[in-house]
């Protein structure tokens, strides 16, 4: 049994993220998928305190765009696990963008959200091209929660969503970027058409599953995550083309992973 706290935890390996805060650059795309029943918000808490945390990574940035919750939310959050985002905001190494309050015309429709949209790549586009600059720079980490609500945000339209994330690709690819992204599988359950989901697993270097335990309920398990890593490898723990399984329990500061019957 590992928590998210040690060096070295099960989501971290099935990763392929080594101990220093590194692993997942070179313009990769990690999605993070959950249900209403299992949320994998958790997965997001860690990664964001995983690229924050790091002393061999002083001058790494998050660019975080939430349509979930406000900058206090995830505060709150990550100050239980120790760290303080209001700091890593001070010291522009977390920017964050509030998404939940988008402001265009409700005459312009679809185009006024693609103004808006490119408006605010622009803007991640310009921090991180500034923090590529700076000595000592390894990766700056896009992260977005979360896809269903930015495709309610932005009248529906999958098809900018979908654009949004290829101009993140593309800027992560050109300056050595991670992308991270968390969106509800339980939304696109009932479409009949190939849904946006499918297209965002396909682009997808990495896919994390948070899912309820199979056999029910547990008092000491939360759910399960089934990690498929297509796109890293790193030395002997190599992850790449790998599927790993295990379970997970969330605690007040931090996350077990463990691997079924391994705990007594």
């Amino acid at each position: 049994m590992m928590s998210s706290n040690s060096a070295n935890n099960l989501l971290d390996e099935a990763l392929g993220f080594n101990d220093d805060g590194g692993g997942g650059g070179g313009g990769l795309l990690l999605l993070i998928e959950d249900r209403v029943e299992t949320s994998g918000a958790f997965i997001l808490h860690h990664l964001i305190k995983r690229r924050l945390s790091s002393p061999n990574r002083p001058n790494d940035v998050v660019v975080f765009l939430s349509f979930a919750h406000p900058f206090s939310h995830y505060d709150r959050i990550l100050r239980k696990m120790g760290c303080n985002l209001g700091v890593q905001k001070e010291n522009k190494r977390f920017v964050y963008y509030d998404m939940l309050n988008l402001n265009y015309p409700v005459t312009d429709g679809e185009k006024g959200a693609e103004d808006l949209l490119l408006s605010v790549y622009g803007k991640i586009q310009k921090t991180v091209e500034l923090c590529s600059s700076r000595e000592g720079y390894k990766n700056s980490t896009i992260m977005i929660d979360d896809i269903s609500l930015m495709e309610v945000a932005l009248c529906g339209s999958s098809n900018l969503v979908l654009d949004f994330l290829h101009y993140c690709y593309s800027l992560a690819t050109q300056f050595d970027c991670l992308v991270i992204i968390l969106n509800h599988e339980d939304v696109y359950s009932t479409m009949d058409v190939p849904s946006p989901l499918l297209q965002m697993e396909y682009l997808a270097n990495i896919v994390i599953k948070a899912e309820p335990l199979a056999t029910g309920l547990a008092t000491d398990v939360h759910g399960q995550l089934t990690v498929l890593n297509k796109g890293i490898c790193q030395g002997s723990g190599c992850s790449k083309g790998k599927i790993r399984n295990f379970h997970f329990r969330v605690k007040e500061n931090c996350v077990e992973y463990f691997y079924p019957g391994s705990r007594t």
